[in-house]
């Protein structure tokens, strides 16, 4: 017989930490009431083997034989993957943005004629996009103001009397926007101008004073001082002239002042 601390020793070996007796052991300590109750259904634990030597005989016939665990294999759940946040790889072109691409700018669009009257020359914005009639409102005032300023009232062509007309063409892919604009007007000019010099050259109209001058209407009744060209006055457009007559005072009172030019001084 095997005192009680032995026996303990051994339960707790195999690790077995409630049990009952099938009969009374000799030298045991009284059962305690609460292990009589019936215990709940333990959840299957692997046992593993004792490490302790074989018992002796007589505890394999008087202890009663441990009931083997049942391990209930459970449905594996697959451990959740560790997430990632995935961020975008920076490019060049995301980190540099293309650049925009200028929106291709409309070809303006004018016909001036070139006239001659005493010693200043007149680049003059054509209302209707044709060269001037006799009996043109737009070419009568012009008359009126050639005699204002005590110059012939009878402008002259100059060249072939071809107005100068833009865009040169209505397709392709030539270059036909402002800038390539006022070159053109200003190369024909010059190459008027250098034959027959003027004292003063009149920009009439806006087109006139944008593509000649590099104005704009902030010039009206102003001079202007142009490289290759020499000085110039910028005048409101014949037909701006006619729709708003409030404009011929400010007009005469400009006109005194820039008459010196080539009307000699008496």
């Amino acid at each position: 017989m095997i005192e009680e601390a032995r026996r303990r020793a051994y339960l707790t070996a195999m690790q077995v930490v409630s049990w009952l007796p099938r009969s009374v052991l000799p030298f045991a300590a009284p059962s305690r009431a609460e292990l009589l109750q019936p215990l709940p259904e333990p959840e299957p634990q692997v046992v593993a083997p004792p490490v302790a030597a074989a018992a002796p005989a007589a505890i394999r016939e008087e202890a009663p034989a441990p009931r083997p665990s049942i391990e209930v294999p459970r449905p594996a759940v697959p451990m959740p993957k560790p997430m990632i946040k995935s961020e975008p790889a920076a490019t060049e072109a995301e980190e540099t943005p293309a650049p925009t691409r200028a929106a291709p700018v409309a070809p303006p669009r004018f016909a001036l004629q070139l006239l001659r009257a005493g010693d200043c020359a007149l680049l003059v914005e054509l209302p209707t996009g044709e060269s001037f009639q006799s009996r043109d409102p737009a070419y009568l005032l012009l008359k009126d103001l050639l005699r204002a300023a005590g110059l012939p009232d009878s402008p002259q062509q100059v060249g072939d009397g071809s107005p100068i007309r833009w865009p040169l063409l209505s397709r392709g892919n030539l270059d036909q926007g402002p800038d390539a604009a006022r070159d053109y007007v200003q190369g024909v000019l010059a190459g008027q101008l250098e034959s027959q010099p003027c004292a003063c050259l009149w920009l009439i109209g806006l087109p006139a004073i944008r593509f000649a001058g590099e104005g704009d209407a902030d010039s009206y009744n102003r001079e202007l001082t142009i490289d290759g060209l020499g000085p110039a006055w910028a005048l409101p457009g014949l037909e701006l002239l006619m729709d708003e007559p409030e404009r011929k005072r400010e007009l005469w009172q400009a006109m005194r002042r820039v008459m010196q030019r080539w009307k000699p001084a008496v």
